[in-house]
């Protein structure tokens, strides 16, 4: 079994990971939610993997769900945030020398800018709860990725195929729709996927600050910062289940990109 193949199926598995998360996260919505104060704060045994809260619920539920929210949030919002690097950097290195330099501009100010400062500033000022988080992090996390395409293009645009079709009369849209495009999209799939973590982690510390998801949402930015009252009495794993769980989802999904990157990449894997 070669490179490529082993990398294939570790992606498949991650992708049936990730939609296990999502589909017990949205049958167990309701459960998650149940009350029970006769089994509270109960430690994690073989009926209650993670435990249970201060109110009796389930914690491995709640985590389940909280995560599958962040997954969800995670994904549209880098999709969104990932078309629009793909727009502007194309438009940076193709429109001219204005568009570009006011393009450059508006990147460099948003990564001047501390990230979680300009997420929560953003979610603030739409409102907060899930619109706040998904505004925040599209108009947050697509610079860098432009940046990636707005260099891959400008050297795109002097390599001698592209100079001959243009001398060949083929326009600009006919260039970038036939070579442009195709040549980027190995970086654009690999940039998508990479923001996921990113997203999932951001929508997280935002909401833990009190700054994202509202308080009735199981989210895992709910969970841990309600658990911190608890830790110091004993209650461990309030914080260390559903911590532990958002950090392997982000390492996941890191590992993911990474794999997407080898695929699409010429030099990434070897036979």
């Amino acid at each position: 079994m070669n490179q490529r193949t082993k990398t294939i199926i570790f992606l498949i598995v991650l992708l049936l990971f990730f939609t296990s998360i999502v589909f017990m996260g949205v049958c167990f919505s309701e459960q998650a939610q149940i009350t029970d104060f006769t089994r509270k704060n109960l430690a994690p045994d073989k009926q209650y993997w993670f435990g249970t809260d201060w109110l009796g619920r389930d914690m491995f539920l709640r985590t389940i769900r909280g995560l599958s929210i962040s997954i969800l949030i995670g994904i549209g919002a880098s999709v969104v945030s990932a078309g629009i690097a793909l727009v502007l950097g194309i438009l940076s290195a193709l429109g001219g020398k204005k568009i570009d330099a006011f393009i450059t501009w508006i990147i460099d100010f948003i990564m001047g800018v501390p990230h979680i400062l300009l997420l929560i500033l953003i979610s603030v000022a739409v409102g907060r709860g899930v619109k706040g988080v998904v505004i925040g992090i599209i108009f947050t996390h697509w610079t860098s990725l432009a940046r990636v395409i707005r260099g891959e293009i400008l050297q795109l645009k002097e390599m001698p195929y592209i100079l001959m079709a243009r001398k060949l009369g083929k326009s600009s849209w006919y260039i970038g729709k036939t070579h442009m495009v195709p040549h980027v999209m190995p970086q654009f799939l690999a940039g998508l996927i990479l923001l996921f973590p990113h997203a999932i982690l951001h929508e997280a510390s935002i909401t833990f600050l009190g700054f994202g998801l509202s308080n009735e949402q199981p989210a895992i930015g709910i969970i841990l910062s309600e658990s911190m009252k608890y830790l110091v009495t004993g209650k461990w794993w309030l914080a260390v289940f559903p911590g532990g769980l958002l950090v392997l989802t982000v390492i996941l999904f890191d590992l993911a990109g990474e794999g997407v990157r080898k695929l699409v990449s010429p030099y990434g894997t070897q036979q």
